[in-house]
């Protein structure tokens, strides 16, 4: 396999190699970070659903479609991305897409070991700390005749501008999203208290990748490699790759167990809003607004607070609703249990 060690490259192109490299049929592992910012929207995502397109189109901020799943993200030249390309009749290679993350995975989980930052992986595609902070995410899919798979060491990682960039109900709920990120979410940076530098994290991860994949042969991009990723690039950019129809958002997922729900649900009482932070599938937070009436008005942080551990299921959400209003003297006219529940979900 080939080593592909780019350095920094102007936004899309850091992500049109591995695309490029995968229609060519050349295997390799591609090291590389953006010069400049770019967003990059998951294959399988509604572009305009999850990402605030007009706004990084005002902020002359680049964004792409990629061509293997995983979430939209921010991607800046703090981060180091590992791109894995290999033919799929590549015997020595896992088949199944879940034992293809927790094998490439190891090479990153060993690179934050040499650094002193303990990390492991966990299903389906997060690499987290002890503290189950998440340190690195993993996409994969197959392009072409090859299998792709991508991952990413964070240096460090701009929540401000992440949660900037999607598309969001509104600007509350775009805090939470930022608050969540800086909870759940770390850095080599945030871990060591400095960034280490970058050419030597690219040398670790050189290493372990090698002793996984086998002795690395050190290549640079070819002509041919460069045509081929100005041909994709008026493709993967353009309007039509962009708006094909996704799967519909569904929150915002900040790692593998924790993810933002937003719900609105009209009700004859009035429109009710929830911003729920959901944790293995329970509320761990949740916040209730609208222009629907609650008395006392300091009761609904009461039902808040009632909601919390309550798992997402339609019957025991009702249940919780239904166990708060008996034992509290509050009144939510127009507004039944089943509506709050269909709020949240």
């Amino acid at each position: 396999m080939f080593l592909f060690d780019l350095g920094h490259l102007p936004g899309q192109q850091s992500m049109l190699v591995f695309h490029a490299l995968a229609r060519m049929g050349i295997e390799g592992l591609v090291i590389v970070s953006p010069e400049t910012p770019l967003v990059s929207i998951g294959y399988f995502q509604d572009a305009a659903q999850e990402v605030d397109l007009d706004y990084c189109r005002r902020a002359g901020l680049p964004f792409m479609r990629r061509e293997v799943g995983g979430g939209a993200t921010y991607l800046d030249r703090d981060q180091v991305f590992y791109q894995v390309i290999w033919k799929r009749e590549t015997s020595r290679f896992p088949v199944k897409v879940q034992e293809i993350y927790r094998w490439i995975s190891s090479a990153a989980v060993e690179t934050y070991g040499e650094f002193g930052i303990r990390a492991a992986y966990r299903s389906v595609n997060d690499i987290v700390t002890p503290e189950g902070r998440k340190i690195a995410g993993q996409g994969g899919g197959n392009i072409g005749g090859c299998m792709v798979a991508v991952g990413g060491i964070l240096m460090d990682f701009d929540s401000a501008a992440m949660s900037r960039v999607l598309r969001v109900p509104d600007e509350k709920f775009r805090d939470k999203v930022f608050k969540t990120m800086e909870e759940n979410l770390t850095t080599m940076r945030r871990e060591l208290g400095e960034k280490p530098p970058r050419d030597e994290v690219v040398r670790v991860l050189g290493e372990k990748f090698e002793k996984l994949l086998g002795k690395l042969e050190p290549a640079v991009l070819t002509a041919p490699i460069t045509d081929k990723m100005a041909e994709l690039e008026r493709w993967l950019t353009s309007e039509a790759f962009l708006r094909r129809k996704g799967k519909p958002a569904e929150g915002v997922k900040i790692r593998e167990g924790v993810r933002l729900l937003y719900g609105m649900h009209k009700a004859p009482g009035g429109l009710i809003r929830t911003a729920g932070q959901i944790e293995e599938e329970r509320i761990s937070d949740i916040v209730i607004s609208g222009d629907f009436t609650f008395l006392p008005k300091e009761g609904l942080a009461g039902l808040e607070r009632h909601l919390v551990g309550a798992p997402l299921e339609e019957k025991r959400l009702v249940k919780r609703v239904d166990d708060f209003l008996g034992k509290e003297d509050v009144e939510m006219p127009g507004v039944s249990p089943d509506d709050i529940k269909d709020a949240i979900l």
